[in-house]
């Protein structure tokens, strides 16, 4: 009896946090059908909208170029996937199976970049961007995203877990260490890579402040970088504020509907052992 009433208590818990992390994306929604007035008016306060105001979708889309941003945006998280799952892999197949001279150095210092705040490297980087010319480019917007940090940690894990068998069984059959890599051990960790590709794919997709540094071009922006600038235009019309915000939100969440049985796995499965 005790165990039934403290799982019901957990489930409750878990319901609450769950309703407590709903209820800006409802608020969102709704706020979005609304008037400016219905936005405005405290008493009594307006939770939904008298009349669908379906034209508020209409008036965004004629104030912001979606087309271009989603494509500058999708543009952007594609390569930094690429380019941080490759690179990941990789170093991650490195500190976990392979030993080389400095390995537990240079293990620290991919775990002492993920401590550093990221602010931090703004600077260098930018001017990294602007000697390369990439400044309103998307190459310009991948540039901090080549590498991953934690998706070297991510991996080591996932390497680690795998048995050693494996390797050596390999290795008889006259693989090499590259071989070893591309056709054996690499495609055990996809649940790992997908993950990591979701967690690079959120961050990326939400990511302001380096869009609105290296591409002041509205031409070059993301989504992002689009929204803050039309917060400063729409102050009072928070209606197509919150319509634009929706629209924006669509891709991550069709993202995480198609692939939340492997963003879980990953998460659970690479969890291991330092």
């Amino acid at each position: 009896m005790s165990n039934k009433i403290s799982r019901a208590f957990i489930y409750l818990i878990l319901i609450l946090m769950s309703i407590t992390m709903l209820v800006p994306f409802i608020w969102m929604f709704l706020t979005a059908f609304k008037t400016v007035a219905e936005t405005m008016q405290v008493d009594p306060f307006v939770y939904i909208p008298k009349v669908w105001q379906v034209q508020n979708f209409s008036n965004v889309v004629k104030a912001m170029d979606f087309v271009r941003l989603y494509a500058n945006t999708l543009a952007m998280v594609g390569l930094r996937i690429i380019f941080a799952v490759a690179t990941a892999t990789l170093s991650g197949y490195a500190f976990a199976r392979l030993e080389f001279k400095g390995k537990n150095l240079m293990f620290t210092i991919v775990l002492l970049q993920m401590m550093i705040p990221v602010q931090i490297y703004v600077i260098p980087q930018y001017v990294m961007v602007s000697k390369l010319h990439w400044t309103n480019t998307v190459m310009g917007l991948v540039f901090p995203g080549l590498v991953s940090a934690f998706g070297t940690f991510l991996f080591r894990q996932a390497f680690k877990q795998l048995p050693r068998d494996l390797e050596e069984a390999a290795r008889l059959d006259g693989c090499s260490i590259p071989q070893t890599f591309l056709f054996v051990m690499a495609p055990l960790t996809k649940s790992s890579m997908v993950a990591l590709g979701i967690f690079t794919a959120v961050f990326a997709y939400k990511d302001l402040m380096w869009p609105m540094i290296v591409c002041p071009d509205n031409r070059a922006t993301t989504l992002a970088s689009a929204l803050a600038k039309m917060n400063g235009q729409y102050q009072q019309k928070y209606p197509e504020l919150m319509m634009a915000a929706l629209i924006s939100c669509v891709p991550m969440i069709v993202i995480y509907i198609l692939f939340q049985r492997q963003f879980i796995e990953g998460i659970a499965t690479s969890g291991g052992k330092l």
